[in-house]
């Protein structure tokens, strides 16, 4: 029941359990490890199709068999999207040990250009042509990427992505690999008109938001741009572990889905509404562009909405798998990006350990405290290692401060759509004051958050810290339920 019952295995799990496995630990090993675990899949998928077809009235055996097909399948699928996923690039002139040989790049913008530090703009380009020291130009394959002086960043955000553009400068090698620093910007061809509209309407709103105190905070939220974020604002969250809500993610597109469901439900009913939602999701994410975590929940909603209108089982654990299957299969690279991976992770963490939590405590804390915390603890425990990892540093305070910051977070975001439909009139600086406030608050509450130090801990150990404490949750969970079960005929 509960907890154990979203941990049931079913075939759509296990293959993304097959699929996780070969992409992020068996391909990195020795052949001959992938080698014998496949064929220890299909032997231990030939033997329970036998026993299967021995004992036919068994539907666990009938089960088992289907599961470890498509484990294997889904193990050979990770493997197949972990080297397309490599991202190599091809100069097509030799580099190694010599940078200088490659003296200007032309590519394709893969996506809007971001803003960074001193004004310079960073974009991912798709490499087409390279043009050595000698000016010979052959052509190349592979993203890499670019980093653009100050006066070639407002350039840059006007095209956007779509843009073949070319560039002198040098490359450089580092432990992330290549990457091109550009002196000069020349636009060989523009984008596509449909990704110019888009572009069009990107920079429209940036425009409309400008002026306000809080305007890049609402960009962030809404639409994924950090370019006029305040920085000690950023720094503030980060230190309050706090940086996942500054990130678009499946909490933004639940406020925006929430919010198109209210307004389209009575008019449309649910099933029409539902829809309706996906395609307005659709064109949202096309117009904020690609973020491996914004896509994980857009696909995870229209899923949803699939399993509503019945082709699909509405068991959320289910949704999850497939969606994972889905976008490691179409986008390989992104599943080595780390907002991929804690995006998957948050939400494993949430659907194990939030409905174990809620049990545990229900009763000894008020429900509308509980609910929010228990997603955060979910969340936490489930991202603990790989935060750890990857930043030196995991911050506990997050979870105390997320139960204020999220609230107001959505407050924020609604208000923030409502001033953009009233800015073409005088009332919108009446809304924009209360925003003003929203945002002096949260800045206060991620301040004082961030003045408790955060934890520096091997990755290693907070990772088996963590999954001893999620495993002693289930465990403490599913031994109250059945005292519960237990007790229920004396009731």
């Amino acid at each position: 029941m509960g907890t154990l019952n979203n941990l049931r295995l079913t075939p759509v799990l296990c293959a993304a359990l097959g699929a996780a496995a070969g992409f992020y630990f068996l391909y990195h090993t020795a052949f001959a490890a992938i080698v014998t675990v496949l064929l220890l899949s299909l032997a231990s998928l030939c033997f329970f199709r036998v026993l299967a077809s021995l004992y036919s009235q068994s539907r666990k055996l009938q089960l088992t068999a289907v599961c470890s097909a498509s484990l294997a399948v889904g193990l050979f699928l990770g493997l197949c999207a972990a080297d397309a996923g490599r991202g190599d690039v091809n100069f097509g002139i030799p580099v190694t040990g010599n940078a200088e040989n490659v003296t200007a790049i032309e590519g394709v913008l893969l996506e809007d250009p971001v803003i960074i530090s001193g004004g310079k703009a960073m974009v991912s380009v798709s490499l087409r042509k390279c043009a050595g020291a000698n000016g010979l130009r052959v052509s190349s394959s592979g993203e890499i990427i670019v980093f653009f002086p100050q006066m070639n960043a407002e350039k840059l955000r006007e095209f956007g992505r779509g843009t073949v553009i070319f560039a002198d400068g040098r490359l450089r090698s580092g432990e992330r690999g290549w990457t091109f620093s550009a002196d000069s910007l020349h636009i060989i061809k523009p984008a596509p008109s449909l990704e110019r509209f888009r572009t069009g309407i990107r920079l429209g709103l940036i425009k409309r938001f400008s002026g306000e105190s809080w305007s890049g905070l609402a960009l962030a939220l809404l639409l994924g741009i950090k370019d006029n974020l305040d920085t000690d604002f950023a720094a503030l969250y980060r230190g309050a572990g706090l940086s996942y809500i500054l990130a678009l993610s499946g909490m933004h597109l639940a406020i925006l889905a929430a919010l198109i469901t209210f307004i389209l439900k009575k008019t449309l009913g649910l099933k029409a509404s539902a829809i309706t939602g996906a395609l307005l999701i659709i064109l949202y994410c096309l117009l904020v562009g690609p973020m491996p975590s914004l896509n994980r929940a857009a696909l995870m909603y229209i899923l949803g909405v699939i399993a509503v209108l019945g082709a699909l089982p509405k068991n959320a654990m289910s949704i999850l798998a497939l969606s994972f299957l889905i976008q490691i299969t179409i986008t390989p690279a992104a599943g080595n990006s780390l907002s991929f991976i804690l995006s998957y992770l948050a939400l494993l963490g949430i659907l194990i350990v939030s409905k174990a939590v809620v049990s545990l405590f229900a009763g000894k804390i008020p429900d509308f405290l509980l609910q929010p915390l228990s997603i955060s603890v979910g969340a936490f425990l489930a991202t603990a290692g790989v935060c750890s990892f990857a930043f030196g540093v995991i911050a506990p305070v997050g979870i105390i401060a997320g139960l204020a910051i999220v609230p107001l977070t959505t407050v924020f975001m609604i208000g923030s759509l409502i001033w953009l439909v009233f800015s073409f009139l005088p009332l919108s600086s009446l809304l924009s004051m209360p925003l003003s406030v929203l945002y002096r608050l949260m800045e206060l509450i991620a301040s004082v958050s961030g003045r408790l130090p955060g934890i520096s801990i091997e990755s290693v150990t907070v990772l088996v810290l963590s999954l001893a404490i999620i495993l002693l949750i289930i465990i403490l969970d599913s031994r109250r339920r059945a005292v519960l079960l237990r007790l229920r005929p004396f009731n």
